[in-house]
């Protein structure tokens, strides 16, 4: 098998990857992404990419990327994309707005890889929209998150969105107790402007808030509130793709300890935040059927 990590410093295969393509790449004064591919003798060969997509750019990297593999002569190749950007625009909610989810996934599929790979995307429309999808789950992830906590917590779901996936992950994990919470958004400016915990009295115990983006940190603020509110005890939070566009100071001032994957960039250890490598061969394939019916609902 044969890999090629477009992101740099990236490497989600670890020590499976030993024949790592070579390549070059840069950006021309006029914005637009160029690759040499340096390796030779890739005819018939089959290859992985790997990519963080983190701005439409790198949409532009990928596929001049598997242009140039084709060129080649390449058999075949998968796809890891880490996190699935537009994925929070997965359905047209007013007048005006693009369903960019489709946008994505559409120039994707263009490509003609063999198997697209995501890891815990944010909406289940996504991964039926891609054409030979699988999805790998967080429940490596916050095994290893459980570990490093070292105490009985209660899985808390923060919204309805997440509730699915946390029910999900209770069951591989012996069945830990659900907090089921949710939120209230406008849908015209996107503004929060409330949050309730479903629970009576949590009476000191530890929680897990278990969610698969996190970007300002205002719905884990306001939800870190509710939650000693009701009596929460040490409050831990655990995102698959940590954004943290405002930082993680806020957060710090009321969570113990943030973990996060190096889906979107790496990021060092320090006080209260772990960042946790993704290793694909430590996670659980999903099934793409679950998501068809959903996804053909939304996107007509």
């Amino acid at each position: 098998m044969y890999y090629i990590n477009l992101s740099q410093g990236f490497n989600p295969y670890g020590a499976n990857a030993h024949q790592l393509v070579d390549f070059e790449q840069f950006t021309f004064p006029g914005g637009e992404p160029h690759i040499k591919i340096l390796s030779q003798n890739l005819a018939n060969k089959h290859l992985t990419i790997s990519i963080r997509i983190n701005q439409f750019a790198d949409l532009g990297r990928l596929m001049v990327a598997v242009d140039a593999l084709k060129r080649m002569d390449i058999r075949s190749f998968d796809l890891f994309l880490p996190y699935f950007p537009g994925a929070r625009q997965d359905r047209v909610m007013v007048p005006g707005e693009p369903l960019t989810a489709k946008v994505y996934t559409s120039l994707i599929n263009q490509l003609g890889a063999h198997q697209v790979t995501l890891y815990d995307p944010h909406s289940e429309v996504v991964p039926a929209l891609l054409d030979r999808c699988q999805v790998l789950d967080n429940g490596e992830f916050v095994k290893q998150c459980l570990a490093e906590i070292g105490q009985p917590v209660k899985l808390v779901a923060p919204d309805g969105g997440a509730l699915k996936k946390v029910y999900r992950l209770s069951q591989q994990l012996n069945g830990l107790p659900i907090v089921q919470c949710s939120k209230r958004r406008d849908v015209w400016t996107g503004a929060l402007s409330g949050f309730d915990v479903h629970a009576k009295d949590l009476q000191g115990q530890a929680c897990l808030v278990v969610d698969d983006i996190c970007d300002g940190g205002g719905t884990f603020v306001g939800l870190a509130e509710k939650l000693k509110e009701k009596g929460a005890g040490p409050l831990f939070l655990a995102i698959s793709h940590g954004i943290f566009s405002k930082g993680l100071s806020r957060l710090k001032a009321h969570f113990d300890h943030i973990f996060t994957t190096d889906s979107i960039a790496e990021m060092a250890n320090e006080e209260a935040f772990t960042q946790i490598p993704l290793l694909l061969s430590a996670n659980t394939h999903l099934s793409r059927t679950d998501h068809l019916a959903e996804a053909e609902a939304l996107t007509d």
